[in-house]
């Protein structure tokens, strides 16, 4: 579980990007509404189950499945505002799975506000990296897991020879 530490904790009152302007989803796809914290190896972000999304069952909730979603999406952040701080251009990214996904119910409740916390693990030199991920709903862990992403630095020749293969 993610534990807060001096070196997580966000310093003075920084302000982010809209979320649109960090992430290439759009629409129904984006799921996160705001970043709220960022340090060098951690970011906060909001979403909410909203009650009229695509995604809502019967009752109005988000299913828990989605969480992984979260998560990738508060990881893609995450590597965006690195990038900028940095002064580099933001490159696109792939979630490659996680070994396991522990969902504490089947929905994360209707109109809820979920925290996401993400805490990198690993970066390696070639583009991959580990992220422990936390999803809270009332203070209480509603899923976690460690997600393992690759970021290639040519994404176009990534794809065109996954597709090859």
């Amino acid at each position: 579980m993610i534990q807060s530490s001096p070196s997580s904790q966000p310093v003075g009152h920084e302000t982010f990007a809209p979320i649109e302007e960090l992430l290439p989803h759009r629409g129904t796809m984006l799921l996160l509404e705001a970043v709220v914290a960022c340090t060098d190896e951690a970011l906060t972000a909001h979403a909410r189950a909203r009650h009229d999304a695509w995604y809502a069952d019967a009752s109005g909730a988000m299913p828990a499945w989605l969480g992984i979603e979260l998560m990738a999406q508060a990881i893609a952040a995450h590597v965006g505002i690195m990038s900028m701080r940095a002064g580099h251009p933001m490159r696109p990214g792939v979630l490659l799975g996680s070994q396991r996904y522990a969902m504490h119910a089947p929905a994360f409740a209707r109109d809820a506000l979920l925290r996401i916390d993400i805490k990198e693990l690993l970066r390696g030199e070639e583009g991959h990296g580990a992220y422990e991920c936390v999803i809270r709903q009332d203070d209480t862990v509603a899923a976690e897991a460690v997600i393992k992403v690759f970021q290639p630095r040519d994404f176009q020749s990534f794809i065109e020879e996954g597709f090859r293969s």
